[in-house]
């Protein structure tokens, strides 16, 4: 998965699919099976079955049973695995927003749906999960200059479906770092801005939401970078996942050395502020909103 994206490619795979490549990968690797050997079985080159690991592609059906017979699994293993890559083949919720989701974003809302734990740096804006409608709105709208009010309408209403994550019984950990400079960059104008804030200091209050906002007073520091997030998930088989993006590029990295230092940045920022002192600078730029 560690490569940059632009806006054309294949449709992103479900967290599900992600998952069952890799108990592929690991059917194969315990039979003893070259990649090689398994692209014979099915009569295909050995790259096509590395994208079957990587869920680069869609699990068809026939090919896992072939796979999993030539992994000599047993026949309930084989049925309960097919079952599960036809579940993983289901688009996911986001697809009905096809029309405004760039292929390259659908990996980074399914991610951010299959997460138990996500961490999130943001130096420009208030991060997505946590965004009002009007503060949205007018973020998109500056994103997307060129759209037209229904387009615009599907990208907000995207944006605030996605936040469902964070009101749901079991909502996976939400650990957000922002720099001051994201409070004193007027969005929307002064009411849109008090009505963010008063967002993030009601979400300031859930148990598994932290908000951490960098002063201006820490100066220099590690993370100061471009936005990134870090995904966690529960299940053994996914790696780490850290994602990144740019003017023209978004990557997505699951190398160690590249979560790690991510993961190291995140930490290192936390320590530069407190709640205490966060919710204070919330509290004093609301007041300059009023």
């Amino acid at each position: 998965m560690s490569e940059a994206r632009s806006g054309a490619g294949a449709s992103a795979p479900t967290v599900l699919r992600m998952i069952l490549g890799r108990r592929l990968q690991e059917w194969r690797q315990s039979a003893g099976v070259s990649l090689e050997d398994a692209a014979k079985a099915l009569r295909v080159t050995s790259l096509t079955i590395r994208r079957l690991e990587k869920a680069d592609v869609g699990l068809k059906p026939l090919y896992v049973e072939k796979l999993l017979e030539t992994y000599g699994a047993q026949r309930q293993e084989i049925e309960e695995f097919v079952a599960l890559a036809e579940r993983a083949n289901e688009p996911g919720w986001w697809h009905a927003y096809r029309d405004v989701l760039p292929n390259w974003f659908t990996a980074y809302v399914s991610l951010e749906t299959g997460a138990k734990t996500l961490r999130t740096y943001e130096p420009h804006y208030v991060t997505g999960l946590l965004q009002t409608h009007d503060y949205a709105r007018a973020v998109l709208s500056g994103g997307f200059p060129n759209d037209g009010d229904e387009d615009l309408q599907r990208r907000v209403e995207l944006r605030l479906r996605r936040q469902s994550l964070v009101e749901k019984p079991d909502a996976p950990t939400l650990w957000v770092v922002l720099e001051e400079a994201v409070l004193h960059r007027v969005v929307g104008g002064p009411a849109v801005m008090r009505a963010q804030i008063d967002r993030l200091l009601e979400v300031f209050e859930l148990d598994h939401v932290s908000v951490d906002v960098i002063p201006f007073r820490a100066g220099a520091h590690v993370g100061a970078c471009a936005p990134f997030t870090y995904f966690r998930f529960e299940e053994p088989e996914l790696p780490d996942v850290v994602y990144s993006e740019i003017l023209s590029a978004s990557m997505y990295l699951d190398q160690r050395s590249d979560v790690s230092a991510h993961l190291e940045a995140h930490n290192r920022m936390s320590l530069l502020t407190s709640s205490a002192e966060s919710k204070a600078l919330l509290n004093r730029m609301r007041k300059e909103y009023s």
